[in-house]
């Protein structure tokens, strides 16, 4: 794993695979465990690369509100750090919107693929998503709330792994709240217009948080938008539906690799 750092804030990322780079930024309060289920599916013909924001895994996690700008300027700092001149981003909910913003301020993006997000975060209500770490229990209820109850009736093993995985990753409160504030006040919906460059945006029409309507709007405001709504899907849309989110992302990513990367 390497580091790299935004003025006293260290950010570890990895990466694997080679090619065209494919990077993950992650959702508010969720390690690097949630892209276990894409990373490996672009590593091979692309080169994935996934980090910590701030406040989760072994990024530090400074005190006070951050900013989506700020999030945006980790990112850019990671990838210039690897030397990567233009990338691939592929973000799921507060990610899908640092995407958005580094899109919007930077020549570094090929194309975005966006997961469970919105344009704006006025009026979501995500408390349920977060559970503290030290709390098993309430780790697990706030795993369940991400997720379709199909999927947790049929995959409990499934959510056992993930709620020990977020254990040991997870943000704390404060960071959870430092994240989520970023959040609430991101808006770029009046600026989709300057979004050129292709992107999918997919999302789960049982996402009982981030509403899959959020996804419809921005895929339509978007110049080069494209939706697909994932069928009984949560929140956590990669982990449920991996086959189809996977067979969707790699599709996505070979038709608009090589001519727009360069």
């Amino acid at each position: 794993m390497a580091t790299a750092t935004n003025g006293s804030v260290s950010l570890h990322y990895q990466t694997d695979g080679d090619g065209e780079t494919v990077a993950f930024v992650g959702d508010a309060g969720y390690g690097a465990w949630q892209w276990g289920w894409q990373h490996a599916a672009v590593a091979g013909p692309f080169e994935s690369l996934v980090y910590d924001q701030r406040g989760v895994g072994q990024s530090d996690a400074p005190d006070g509100s951050y900013t989506v700008g700020e999030l945006a300027q980790d990112l850019e700092v990671v990838l210039a750090d690897h030397g990567v001149r233009k990338a691939h981003l592929v973000g799921a909910g507060l990610g899908g919107m640092v995407a958005l913003r580094t899109a919007l301020s930077s020549n570094r993006v090929a194309s975005l693929t966006l997961l469970s997000t919105a344009a704006t975060g006025d009026g979501l209500e995500f408390t349920p998503l977060y559970g503290s770490p030290d709390d098993r229990d309430d780790l697990r209820r706030a795993t369940e709330a991400a997720l379709s109850s199909s999927f947790v009736e049929r995959h409990p093993d499934a959510v056992d792994r993930i709620v020990a995985w977020r254990a040991d990753e997870d943000a704390s409160p404060g960071a959870w709240d430092a994240q989520t504030s970023a959040v609430e006040r991101f808006d770029v919906s009046d600026r989709l217009y300057e979004v050129t460059v292709p992107s999918l945006v997919l999302h789960g029409t049982a996402d009982s948080t981030w509403p899959v309507e959020r996804g419809r709007e921005l895929a339509d405001d978007l110049p080069r938008g494209t939706f697909e709504a994932v069928e009984d899907a949560g929140h956590l849309v990669g982990v449920e539906a991996s086959k189809d989110v996977n067979d969707c992302l790699l599709a996505f990513l070979e038709d608009h690799s090589d001519v727009e990367y360069l």
